[in-house]
């Protein structure tokens, strides 16, 4: 995705800052309650399930698979026309229930995405200091 990394672009907000620290330092953490044990993503002041505030952040394995996807064909912006088509996917953890993230699985063609599929963390840097959440397919699940 030669185009769509160069627009790859990082504000965090108040709430989104220490996910991205953490991401920079290539570990993949979500918010956990430390009231009734919800993950959650993004991130939040306050518990979805029980509106508690305090929280952890606890590191995952960034296994997981494809919860979703959808396939790219037409180009919204011209700066990705020579990267179309392209994958979406939203991924589902096996040591976070509840988080879904959206990112991409580099090492599939787009027509060879399919639900379920299990895929593994791989840290990406698309341009420098710019570190992404990518996933590739777990071997042997070809």
């Amino acid at each position: 995705m030669p185009a769509l990394v160069e627009l790859a672009s990082i504000h965090p907000d108040v709430q989104t800052r220490a996910y991205w620290e953490f991401v920079k330092a290539r570990e993949l953490r979500f918010q956990k309650c430390e009231v009734c044990g919800a993950f959650r993503f993004p991130p939040l002041s306050g518990c979805r399930d029980c509106g508690a505030s305090q929280s952890s952040w606890v590191a995952v394995a960034g296994r997981g698979r494809v919860f979703s996807y959808t396939v790219v064909h037409h180009p919204a912006i011209p700066e990705v026309r020579e990267d179309v088509p392209y994958a979406v996917v939203v991924v589902e953890f096996d040591d976070a229930p509840g988080v879904h993230l959206v990112s991409n699985v580099l090492d599939v063609p787009p027509e060879e995405i399919e639900i379920g599929m299990q895929l593994e963390l791989v840290w990406d840097e698309p341009s420098p200091g710019v570190i992404l959440p990518r996933f590739a397919r777990v071997r042997g699940e070809e």
